[in-house]
């Protein structure tokens, strides 16, 4: 338990030192991927790691509230100025929390959002599992996320370079995330190569029924 209050420190202090020049690493997500992927979220939805709130201005009008968060004060506070920019008809909510245990009910959300965050989870599975537990059994969980490529020379060279990446932001760059959804005991719906085998958009689902009961 001290080990991973430890790993979550590091990575939280991490990503408040870079919080000021995150926007532009959150641009190579291109836009027309992240109108994609939201355009499919419904009813009350829920994004975890929210960041600098790089996914505000692509919800669709009709969802019926967001819930944002993420476990760095630095992201929330840029995410925040963002939402008195807005002129959302829905009701936004963004709070600081960690994805590996959500201070939310089982079956809560009818969509979860995800971009580009299980690279830096310390526990991918456990964070995973949480997102099961909170989303609706008939709800979805939509991912925009980058992973080890399935190249066996590109992959190499991941290896070799994620403990730099980690040691600057905490990013990892070669989990292997699809995997991990599988540990995780949900199941994946549909699976879209958008940058090769590095980056994918997946559409998954519960595959465990949770009573409706807070944990």
């Amino acid at each position: 338990m001290i080990l991973k209050l430890d790993i979550n420190d590091k990575i939280k202090k991490r990503y408040n030192r870079i919080s000021r020049i995150y926007e532009g690493m959150d641009r190579m997500i291109k836009r027309d991927w992240r109108a994609e992927l939201l355009s499919n979220a419904t009813g009350r939805v829920l994004e975890v790691g929210i960041g600098t709130g790089g996914n505000l201005t692509f919800y669709p009008e009709h969802i019926e509230s967001l819930t944002g968060v993420d476990f760095s004060k630095g992201m929330l506070n840029h995410a925040r100025k963002k939402v008195t920019q807005l002129n959302k008809k829905f009701p936004i909510e963004l709070m600081e929390a960690d994805i590996q245990d959500l201070p939310f009910e089982n079956n809560s959300f009818d969509t979860i959002i995800s971009t580009c965050v299980f690279c830096s989870v310390p526990d991918p599975i456990i964070g995973l599992k949480e997102l099961g537990r909170v989303c609706k059994p008939d709800g979805t969980i939509l991912m925009l996320e980058h992973m080890r490529s399935e190249h066996r020379l590109i992959g190499w060279a991941m290896d070799i370079m994620n403990p730099i990446t980690v040691n600057i932001w905490g990013a990892n760059i070669n989990r292997d995330t699809i995997k991990n959804i599988e540990y995780a005991d949900l199941k994946i719906e549909s699976d879209s190569r958008l940058m090769g085998s590095i980056l994918k958009r997946l559409s998954v689902k519960p595959n465990k029924v949770f009573q409706s009961r807070a944990l």
